[in-house]
């Protein structure tokens, strides 16, 4: 590895890059790291880049290093240089047409599985349910956790579904895994899924559309809003959500999904009062806010 290179643009890296909150992987050395081993002809995430050993680079590398250097302090997200983002452990294929997966939803990602661990138990081959299923990590780490379990996902999105088609492929799990296009349960009509999801999950959008245009510029100007633009309120998707997850769940399945910063008390009073989930419970983060939020399908009121 050649050490003054090194000093030199992890120097810049600290210095002219702001790096988010929501990617707590990624700083100056982990960000570097990445992108000297993609350079050098390995595509790998901040997080898979860690306790790497770095090889020597020849002129051309190092020179397709500082170009991606540079695009980084420009405000191109990593994961869009490398092409590469690692959630639960899993590397995963990203483009700027599918939401980058954030660290936050794999406290979602853990409560799925483990319900899942608890389904298996009974059930044979557990169905799953994804929507918005964005680059398909969500639908990705339940299936590679649950070997039998067979995903139905979908999102809105025809860029982000052409996405998560090639993650199951990447993956080897396309033979269980089916991602359709559409507007929430709309993208299933025909398949014969109604009553028939032993588990429904989805990181919807939630951010108000009037936060949208306060969000960091990386986040802003890089990463598509349909995933994050949740409407006035940004409960909207979350309302049709719970409303009509129901009618595709067995009885007693369970409902898995995300939720913004102070958003999780009202929808939790929302789903008790309104709706006939039982065991409504947040998933909640280090510091005791809820992030998400788990439900047992009591029927369709």
């Amino acid at each position: 590895m050649d050490d003054n290179l090194s000093e030199e643009l992890l120097a810049v890296l600290a210095r002219d890059v702001d790096y988010l909150p929501d990617k707590p992987e990624e700083t100056a050395e982990t960000t570097l790291a990445a992108l000297w081993l993609t350079a050098a002809g390995e595509s790998i995430s901040a997080a898979g880049a860690v306790g790497r050993q770095l090889p020597s680079l020849d002129r051309r590398q190092q020179d397709k290093l500082r170009a991606m250097v540079r695009r980084r302090v420009a405000g191109i997200p990593l994961a869009h240089i490398t092409g590469r983002q690692q959630f639960m452990g899993i590397e995963l294929l990203t483009t700027p047409q599918a939401l980058i997966p954030r660290k936050e939803t794999e406290i979602l990602a853990r409560a799925a599985v483990r319900l899942l661990k608890k389904i298996e138990e009974r059930v044979e081959q557990p169905m799953v349910m994804d929507v918005c299923t964005g680059a398909g990590n969500l639908a990705v780490a339940m299936a590679l956790h649950c070997l039998a379990c067979r995903v139905y996902a979908a999102d809105l999105s025809e860029d982000a579904v052409a996405l998560a088609k090639r993650n199951f492929v990447f993956h080897g799990i396309e033979s269980r895994c089916k991602v359709f296009t559409g507007d929430l349960f709309a993208a299933f009509d025909g398949q014969e899924v109604m009553g028939k999801m032993d588990l429904i999950t989805c990181n919807p959008p939630y951010i108000s559309t009037a936060r949208v245009g306060e969000m960091k510029h990386e986040i802003h100007d890089h990463e598509p809003s349909l995933a994050f633009d949740g409407g006035a309120f940004g409960i909207k998707i979350l309302h049709r959500l719970i409303k009509d997850a129901p009618r595709y769940l067995k009885e007693s399945g369970w409902l898995a999904f995300e939720v913004g910063l102070g958003q999780g008390e009202a929808m939790i009073k929302r789903m008790q009062k309104k709706y006939s989930y039982t065991e409504v419970s947040p998933l909640v983060d280090e510091k005791g806010e809820t992030r998400g939020i788990i439900a047992r399908n009591g029927g369709v009121k």
